[in-house]
């Protein structure tokens, strides 16, 4: 069974697609068109085992924002879409990953229902490259909204910034590859009490 999602997303502001295979082993082509971007979501897929494609032409002469967010969102709508069924899978998956003086501390449940707690430093500068920071927290406010998955990071401490972003992306990645891995006691069986998930 392929656990494969791929979505098209075209709007007057960008045009996304993209793949991404569960059971991958953490090939990423990635291009948005925002280097530093980029550079987390290779982490997302390399650190999750995720093959992961983005293709992503936005109104950059604008600014990044619409490109960032519509990539975001076409990225939960694949994971959901490769995630199917969810029967057999552990569903909680949690991470703790340190970057030099930064920590990042990820708890996820693939629960069919979208839900966001996001703290990290304050204070952090304002741009990495051209990426705002500002901008990390709207990027899993968007993912979480088409992945229908509760999601809690926490980053108590870090200086610097791209740091503090890093490590977020790569305790995500963990986070999710252990949620979506089969559980080989729970066979055939969907890890709720409900009956959906």
């Amino acid at each position: 069974m392929s656990r494969i999602g791929r979505v098209e997303r075209t709007t007057k502001e960008t045009s996304v697609v993209v793949e991404i295979n569960l059971d991958g082993t953490g090939r990423v082509d990635v291009s948005t068109g925002v280097g530093f971007f980029d550079h987390m979501l290779d982490q997302l897929g390399r650190h999750g085992l995720f093959d992961l494609t983005v293709k992503t032409d936005g109104d950059l002469h604008i600014d990044t924002h619409h490109t960032i967010e519509d990539t975001a969102l076409a990225l939960g709508a694949a994971f959901r879409q490769a995630l199917g069924d969810k029967v057999g899978i552990y569903r909680f998956g949690n991470c703790t990953v340190p970057l030099d003086e930064s920590l990042a501390q990820v708890t996820v449940d693939l629960s069919g229902r979208p839900y966001l707690v996001h703290t990290e430093p304050e204070n952090m500068a304002p741009m990495i490259g051209s990426y705002d920071t500002t901008m990390t927290r709207h990027i899993f406010e968007s993912f979480v909204a088409q992945a229908q998955i509760a999601l809690h990071i926490h980053v108590p401490y870090g200086r610097n910034a791209h740091h503090i972003v890093e490590c977020q992306f790569k305790a995500l990645a963990r986070a999710l590859r252990y949620a979506a891995e089969f559980d080989p006691r729970a066979a055939g069986i969907l890890p709720s009490t409900k009956g959906a998930l």
